[in-house]
């Protein structure tokens, strides 16, 4: 029998969870270091819940979710709920860290991009030896710290679908349904009302067999004899096909993300729709007036108001931004007053179905496309270097000094001139050890800068930065996105000073060091009166002019790095070959001010590159260096006919572990059998800022012993 609890009128689909200044992050960082025990980490994150439940509850907001919070990622919460815990885990100190981050004898999992957003997840490794055993410790933990609080919570749960398709093992379908079952049973008996499991994968295109594995599913956990009522929500898109088969199963709600998909035609009588009419990707305001008519025009037994998906990916506050422009701030809003405005829609009067206010949106303007000349040529006239060239991707560890200088600054205890000066010795710093360590191509290790993105925001007319805005990337690592809220120019040069004074340290060539157009948008919250490609192509004008500059100060090597787009690519195919036709055109337009002389480098991490390696290649970049390492070097069976230079990465920087020799050794001869020698490069995954210095020189100088090996012998 079903059960008959019915949905509260207002809920969030999930929340942020690094604390709103970051206390998660610390607490991380020194219980790793060996600062401070399990007992002191857990202490910290029982604060972190008791204080979003406490803050939600009083916004007003009636349904609060549980099991949201994570001490690294949900996905690999939802493995160990799960027990697909791998063998050679499971003996470590501690063996959820070991598959986040590595341990001296273990790699990490891999890591990968959470859909079309820059949350990272723990790809779960999913085999034929994998044996699913229900460990509910943690969703039942939560239920129960906030049930102690005076709170009835939620749990929510990677569900069984979306976990096996980014596992890759969706033939295991029926050996996972086991412990779900087991779980509903568990959760049922602690007397929870609802569960909710979160299904985006549903909302990509999905086979017929991969359909039928959602009707097979959900009829199966439906039937349980004894569970909560079940919510499915499906963020990040439009459920298409994958709506009537949920509808035809005993599901009691779906959860539709209203804004990036349309009203659904499927009439959902005998359903809860919790409806995402309020964004949980953006920073901008709700129009009550089209969210109103929205879910006025949603046919279903009872229409609960929503966020389009978790609120992980907006900072927590606008209360924590004085320093924001007031005309700007009017427009805005973060995690709580998204919040808000879900308890003021759901107590609003619904119009009368109606047509739903268009949003109006100005055609794009066409854009010219200068070219540079072939490859060929531009290879006879760039500079020569030996076979398989070193270099890094272009950050040095970000030391404390340099972070407190910055605040410094800020602060107004600490005169530009003196934190130029600061700068400029970890510049020369950066140059000595790599000239030291051996390396072919040096960077100058961007000690100047915050954020690969936030850096060119605060030089670019614009954006807007805040002070506290952070969002979560993986871990305890995060960011702050810039607001990008007007037309984009720039005032002046941004890199060209710092990066002429680290050439002049040296006589080995130094790479300028920019981020490109589409990674600037996708890292950022952008305006939502222009097309993205629009947007994309007036950064991408700011970035050329950036690069003739740099050009002109005589810099040779010039990286303008993409690592989101991948990210950026619609999880539709049908939209997918427009993207990337207009994305590859922004990044050409930023970077056809150089002239076949000067080397044009990009890199790209953590995306699942291999997918879209042809758009890669039409970049028309010199040299892509791309992260391999920590993915065991999957890219390499998809670039055989890559026709420029490439540099697969040979060391992971998202783990704490020294590669060895050997390991770094063996991944370059995969790469050199792959492609020709004269092409490939050598790299680590990404840049160095998380890292210590200790880290990094023990790591890139077993790079370089290997490369030499490779080299004496080929």
């Amino acid at each position: 029998m079903s059960p008959t609890a019915v949905f509260p009128a207002s809920t969030v689909l999930g929340y942020p969870r690094i604390g709103p200044r970051r206390e998660l992050k610390r607490a991380l960082e020194s219980y790793w270091a060996g600062r401070s025990t399990q007992a002191e980490l857990d202490r910290v994150g029982a604060e972190l819940r008791e204080r979003t439940w406490r803050r939600l509850a009083e916004l007003g907001l009636d349904g609060l979710p549980s099991n949201t919070f994570s001490l690294y990622d949900h996905v690999l919460d939802t493995a160990v709920l799960l027990g697909a815990v791998p063998k050679r885990y499971r003996d470590a100190a501690d063996p959820y860290f070991a598959m986040a981050r590595g341990t001296e004898e273990l790699a990490p999992l891999r890591m990968t991009k959470w859909f079309d957003t820059n949350y990272h997840y723990i790809v779960p490794e999913i085999g034929p030896e994998t044996v699913f055993e229900l460990d509910a410790a943690k969703p039942l933990g939560e239920v129960r710290e906030a049930r102690a609080l005076g709170y009835e919570t939620r749990p929510v749960v990677v569900g069984p679908l979306t976990f096996l398709l980014l596992g890759g093992a969706l033939d295991r379908l029926d050996d996972v349904l086991g412990p779900y079952e087991e779980l509903l049973a568990a959760l049922a008996a602690e007397g929870v009302a609802w569960i909710q499991l979160d299904e985006p994968a549903l909302v990509g295109d999905r086979t017929p067999e991969e359909l039928d594995a959602v009707r097979r599913a959900y009829e199966r956990l439906g039937a349980a004899a004894a569970r909560p009522a079940l919510l499915v929500a499906a963020p990040y898109g439009d459920l298409g096909a994958a709506l009537p088969v949920l509808a035809g199963t005993p599901v009691e709600a779906v959860g539709l993300d209203l804004v990036r998909g349309g009203v659904p035609a499927v009439d959902l009588t005998g359903k809860t729709v919790v409806a995402g009419v309020v964004s949980g990707r953006d920073v901008w305001r709700t129009s009550q007036e089209r969210a109103l008519a929205v879910l006025a025009a949603v046919r279903a037994s009872r229409v609960t108001v929503s966020t389009s998906c978790s609120l992980l990916h907006v900072p927590y506050t606008l209360a924590a931004e004085p320093g924001l422009d007031p005309a700007l701030k009017e427009r805005l809003a973060f995690a709580e007053e998204k919040a808000a405005e879900v308890v003021a829609l759901a107590a609003a009067d619904r119009p009368a179905a109606g047509p739903i206010p268009e949003v109006s949106v100005p055609p794009a303007a066409p854009v010219a496309l200068e070219e540079r000349g072939p490859y060929a040529v531009r290879a006879a006239a760039q500079l020569t270097l030996p076979p398989l060239p070193t270099t890094t991707i272009g950050s040095f560890p970000q030391t404390g000094e340099l972070r407190a200088a910055r605040a410094a600054v800020v602060a107004g205890t600490l005169s530009q001139a003196d934190y130029e000066r600061r700068v400029e010795a970890e510049i020369e710093r950066v140059i000595r050890l790599q000239e030291r360590l051996g390396l072919d191509v040096l960077v100058h290790g961007e000690p100047e800068r915050n954020d690969m993105v936030q850096y060119f925001a605060e030089h670019l007319d614009g954006f807007a930065v805040t002070r506290n805005g952070w969002v979560q990337s993986y871990g305890s690592r995060c960011t702050r996105p810039p607001i990008l809220h007007g037309d984009v120019s720039r005032p002046a040069p941004i890199t060209v000073r710092w990066a002429t004074y680290a050439q002049s340290l040296t006589d080995r060539p130094v790479k300028g060091m920019l981020t490109g157009p589409v990674t600037i948008v996708a890292w950022s919250f952008v305006r939502d009166d222009l097309p993205l490609r629009d947007v994309v192509f007036q950064v991408a004008d700011a970035i050329r002019e950036e690069v003739r500059d740099l050009e002109a100060a005589g810099v040779r090597i010039i990286q303008v790095d993409e690592p989101a787009l991948r990210e950026l690519l619609p999880l539709r195919r049908a939209a997918q070959s427009d993207y990337l036709e207009w994305a590859v055109a922004a990044y050409r337009r930023a970077t056809s001010g150089a002239s076949d002389h000067t080397q044009i480098h990009t890199h790209l991490c953590y995306s699942d590159a291999d997918q879209i390696l042809a758009a890669i290649d039409g970049l028309d970049a010199d040299v892509t260096t791309i992260e391999s390492a920590r993915s065991g070097g999957r890219i390499l069976g998809s670039v055989p006919g890559f026709g420029r230079g490439l540099g697969p990465g040979v060391y992971d920087i998202h783990s704490p572990r020294v590669p060895a020799v050997d390991e770094v050794e063996a991944l370059l001869r995969r790469t050199v059998e792959a492609l020709p020698i004269e092409r490939v490069w050598v790299n680590p995954d990404c840049g160095l800022k998380t890292r210590t210095y200790e880290e990094v020189e023990a790591s890139l100088t077993n790079v370089i012993t290997a490369t030499r090996r490779l080299r004496a012998e080929l």
